[in-house]
């Protein structure tokens, strides 16, 4: 059984570390020329990503879903079991790549790129709210 409590908490961290990175679309060309600016920017984006990778296996490990192969496919799960509607899984799934490019290339990750994905963290927002109706929906909280 999925623990509510648990996820909503992630939830909720989720949707904190996407306030800051929308605040930091917004930053000046000043804080921008900062070196810790972007190495904080990436930070987040791999704590929000993980923080959706764990609500989703644990989703899929209570709901008896998995095991998923990876952490991408628990994201494909949860479009699967209609969580998540499919084309925003998948999307998510491929977010989880670009975690990963972070974690484990990081020297080799194009900031342009980063930055670039500043501008749009609309799956991140519909996640949380996705992830959030399906508890109500499905379990009544």
């Amino acid at each position: 059984m999925v623990d509510e409590t648990r996820v909503l908490r992630l939830l909720r961290r989720m949707s904190d570390e996407t306030d800051v990175l929308d605040a930091e679309a917004l930053a000046s060309s000043e804080r921008r020329a900062d070196p810790l600016w972007l190495r904080g920017v990436k930070y987040s984006f791999v704590v929000v990503i993980e923080v959706a990778v764990d609500v989703a296996q644990h989703t899929c490990a209570a709901e008896g879903w998995g095991p998923p192969d990876d952490n991408g496919h628990a994201m494909r799960l949860l479009g699967e079991r209609d969580v998540l509607d499919a084309p925003l899984a998948a999307r998510l799934s491929r977010a989880v790549g670009f975690r990963n490019l972070l974690v484990h290339e990081y020297a080799a990750v194009d900031d342009d790129l980063v930055v670039e994905r500043l501008a749009d963290l609309h799956d991140l927002r519909s996640f949380v709210r996705s992830v959030g109706a399906w508890l109500v929906e499905a379990r009544g909280v």
